[in-house]
Parts: structure tokens; sequence; C-alpha cells
């Protein structure tokens, strides 16, 4: 009988250098959308909101105002609802009244196959017809995709094999918080 081989968890960001990248990623949406005065930023439940709430918070610091806010759960528009065995709860949805004609930009965790953030799109729409949508993710696993879906905003892009979890502790406040990658018996599913 093989013995399985449990592999320590590799980092992929520590405490400083996420603080930098989700400061460089502020700083990126702020040269891209101005005063904000046209977008709004929406985390994704579950995983997308403390990234975009942390990013919300630098920006409006930074503007001097309060720019617009939102959470949207997806959950129910997923491709793969009818295999869960559980019924599936829906969690909080606080979105702007009127998103039609704005720019929303869209923030997750992480980017994998692509499938959260196209069932996202389609939650999206039910509040109105956006002008422009962007996706900002803290980690890309770029060799995964299953949909054409591409972020705009890229903390940090990993190569990374099936069998591997990226993991994505963020805290409150920063200095707590990391990113690694684990080695799992099976190959990854995106949630």
């Amino acid at each position: 009988m093989a013995k399985s081989i449990k592999l320590e968890p590799k980092i992929i960001l520590n405490s400083n250098q996420l603080k930098l990248t989700i400061h460089r990623l502020a700083y990126q949406l702020i040269e891209n959308h101005n005063d904000f005065s046209n977008s709004i930023i929406v985390g994704l439940q579950p995983r997308g909101i403390l990234l975009a709430k942390m990013l919300h918070q630098i920006i409006s610091q930074k503007l001097q105002k309060e720019i617009d806010f939102g959470i949207l759960d997806h959950s129910l528009y997923r491709d793969d609802l009818h295999l869960k065995n559980s019924i599936q709860t829906l969690s909080e949805n606080k979105m702007p009244h009127n998103i039609e004609n704005k720019n929303i930009i869209l923030i997750d965790d992480v980017l994998f196959t692509g499938r959260s953030i196209r069932s996202a799109l389609d939650a999206l729409v039910d509040y109105g017809r956006p002008r422009d949508i962007e996706l900002l993710v803290l980690i890309d696993r770029k060799l995964h995709r299953h949909m054409p879906i591409q972020a705009k905003y890229v903390g940090k892009t990993i190569d990374s094999i099936d069998s591997e979890k990226v993991n994505v502790s963020l805290q409150n406040p920063i200095e707590e918080s990391i990113v690694y990658l684990t080695q799992t018996n099976h190959p990854s599913q995106e949630p």
C-alpha cells in the first residue's frame, strides 16, 4: 500500500505582500474609475465580500467620499445547482437600487473555472443593465478555465494543478492574512 505524502502549504502571498497587492489593486481602480461617480464595487458571496470591503474602504478614504457598494449572492444561478444534495439557502444580497448604465466591478477571491463568475453575471442582470462589468480577483488560476472569462484586475496569477487548492485567509487587520496553496487528495472543484 502506497503511503500518501502530506505536503506543507506553499505561501502565495504573505501578509505584507497581500497588503501591497490590495493597495495596488485599489490604486488601479482609482486610476480607471476616477471619482467613482458612475461605478459600483460589488463583492461576491461568500469569499469576495471581505476583499471588496477592504478595497471599498481604501478607495473611499483616498477619494474622501463614500462610493457605491453591493453584495451579490449568485448561488441560485449556478449551473451545478441540480447536482447539490442539499437545499441552497440564499445569503445576503445588498445591491444599490439601480445599476442601470453603471460601471460594475465584480470582486472575488479566486478565479478558477469561471463558472462562479458566469453565474454572478446572470444574477447581476436581475438588478438592471450595467454599462460595463469588470472583474477583479486576488488570485487567477489561469490554467483551469472552463468559461471564456478573464479578470481585468489581478492580484497574482499562478500556475497550479487540479489537486491543489488556493486558500485565501483574509483577516481584519490585514497583518493576520495569508494566501497559500495546499495539496488535496482529489481535484479541485469550484464551490
